[in-house]
């Protein structure tokens, strides 16, 4: 007989359960790739510790450098997961972001935000941010990293995600604009398969955010009713979407508040026709994960 303990009280799956003893059980890991030198393309990953408070970390992507050393732009990524799943150091998250380094010429940093239900939301938001923050702190040449003070233009900052890493880097976006963050100037914010609430409360999201209403007047579900989504300051913003993706709607959404909101950037749209949500992650053999990664290289290389 099962104890009381072992009793499930919270099951939300393809994420985690919670015990009644207070024991979280993920669904599925991603695993732990060693950071190092990849020795068919060159590239270069290392971790560093971004702030030893929180233990929040980083892995950063350096490209094969040819010739004489020049600043690249640098490609800032938020990892998905339903904010409680996955890490930059994962195979997944790890070859999309070798394949976009490579292809773009482009530095990446990859920011580890701490995880829920451990850490309850907003604490994703405040680790994401403050991880643009430190990046911030190189803009003189002497911040504590050095391939970001040798490598990083950081006058060409490109903030990226997919799912939740996606509302994420949106916030980010958002939040470095109106605080007028000094050091970086974020240029483009590219947002794949964004994940943003709707009418109806999201138990899943209420449950790893206690103080949020789960439905489309909280900011951070809904980016159209943030305060100051006008202060956003980049020059473009790419929404991928993908066809049969059940949030494929709120990405169209921001998609047209963007468009109409007069930010005063450039929006661009992409959809995957007969997709669905991250198809590149869980469908590696598709024809369209071509055409989207084009559509983000192309996009990331934008001047």
């Amino acid at each position: 007989m099962a104890t009381d303990n072992s009793e499930i009280t919270h099951d939300f799956p393809g994420f985690f359960k919670v015990y009644k003893d207070g024991r979280i059980e993920r669904y599925w890991h991603t695993g732990f790739v060693e950071a190092g030198v990849d020795t068919e393309t060159g590239l270069q990953t290392k971790d560093v510790v971004i702030s030893p408070e929180t233990n929040v970390k980083a892995r950063i992507f350096l490209p094969k450098i040819n010739g004489p050393a020049k600043k690249l732009p640098l490609l800032v990524h938020y990892h998905g997961g339903g904010f409680c799943l996955g890490s930059p150091y994962g195979r997944t998250f790890t070859t999309l972001l070798s394949a976009l380094v490579t292809q773009a010429n482009v530095m990446a940093v990859s920011i580890d935000y701490r995880l829920a239900p451990e850490h309850k939301l907003p604490t994703a938001y405040d680790d994401s941010l403050a991880g643009l923050q430190w990046i911030a702190t190189h803009s003189d040449g002497k911040g504590p990293e050095p391939w970001i003070n040798e490598h990083a233009d950081l006058g060409r900052v490109i903030l990226a995600g997919e799912s939740a890493g996606a509302n994420l880097a949106q916030y980010v976006a958002v939040q470095a604009g109106a605080a007028g963050l000094c050091g970086v100037a974020v240029r483009k914010l590219l947002i794949v398969h964004p994940f943003f609430g709707g009418r109806e409360p999201d138990k899943f999201y209420q449950y790893m955010c206690p103080t949020s209403s789960g439905t489309d007047d909280d900011p951070k579900l809904n980016p159209e009713v943030a305060p100051d989504l006008l202060k956003l300051k980049c020059d473009a913003v790419l929404v991928c979407v993908a066809e049969k993706d059940k949030f494929k709607g709120r990405g169209v959404a921001y998609y047209e508040a963007m468009k109409k909101c007069g930010w005063g950037g450039t929006v661009y749209c992409h959809e995957s026709k007969g997709e669905d949500h991250c198809f590149h992650f869980f469908n590696p053999r598709s024809e369209n994960i071509g055409p989207l990664m084009k559509k983000m290289v192309d996009f990331i290389r934008l001047d």
